[in-house]
């Protein structure tokens, strides 16, 4: 093969390259003109993370993606955070395991299209299951699962109304230590009011948060175990944990 019949194949071969590069970007022509459907590519997430470093390595920081997709952001997020975790707990099977639990609680998105929504749950999931290799049947797998059905939803940021019209709203976590995390609901399009009132200057920035955003729900203190049987009870269409 000559020179010229090199540069050719290997001209074809890039071409190739960034047309499937290009192509796993998006599922279809239909879905792009329908929904404005672009994925992400690792690189550009990564960057992008990369401007707020500090934030996407902290545990307990709190990220929302309105158009979480198949979950390039929280994917890496969550990665992210894990490698936080494994830093500061990695020799404390039982801190490293509710502290990763933690990570994945603080991680949001919102999916319009619901084939996104449950491939992004997979996805996230398959994640924190493989870090710290857990099989289905264990109860930290299922709690995990239940905080993604919960923090990870069907809906329309741009609206803020989740598949059934109704408000989204998202749950707020926090550890509590030795085993115990605590749960408060928020409404999402109160939680977007927050910059304004916060403003300096603005009529509301003496007030405190809590006068302003209170919870539509607070619950009693939960392990992993009933995170666990909170998703079962779920899923089977039983109401859990009554609010207090």
């Amino acid at each position: 093969m000559n020179k010229t019949e090199q540069r050719d194949e290997q001209t074809t071969t890039q071409k190739r390259t960034e047309r499937s590069n290009s192509m796993s970007l998006i599922k279809s022509k239909d879905r792009v003109v329908d929904h404005g459907e672009v994925f992400t590519p690792a690189w550009m997430v990564e960057a992008m993370l990369d401007l707020v470093k500090a934030e996407t390595e902290r545990i307990d920081s709190r990220f929302l993606e309105p158009a979480c997709g198949s979950g390039n952001f929280l994917i890496k997020v969550l990665q992210r955070k894990l490698l936080a975790v494994e830093l500061k707990y990695g020799k404390n099977d039982f801190e490293k395991r509710h502290y990763a639990l933690l990570g994945l609680m603080c991680i949001y998105g919102i999916g319009l299209l619901a084939d996104n929504l449950a491939e992004c749950r997979s996805n996230v999931l398959e994640i924190f299951a493989e870090y710290l290799k857990l099989a289905e049947s264990d109860d930290l797998y299922r709690a995990a699962s239940y905080v993604l059905s919960q923090n990870l939803v069907h809906g329309d940021a741009l609206i803020m109304r989740n598949s059934n019209g109704k408000p989204i709203a998202f749950a707020e976590w926090g550890y509590l230590g030795k085993g115990k995390f605590q749960r408060r609901d928020f409404r999402f399009d109160d939680l977007t009011l927050s910059s304004a009132f916060n403003t300096e200057g603005s009529l509301f920035a003496q007030l405190g948060r809590h006068e302003l955003f209170t919870p539509t729900r607070t619950y009693p203190p939960m392990t992993v175990a009933d995170l666990a049987r909170a998703g079962f009870k779920t899923s089977s269409g039983i109401t859990s944990h009554r609010p207090t």
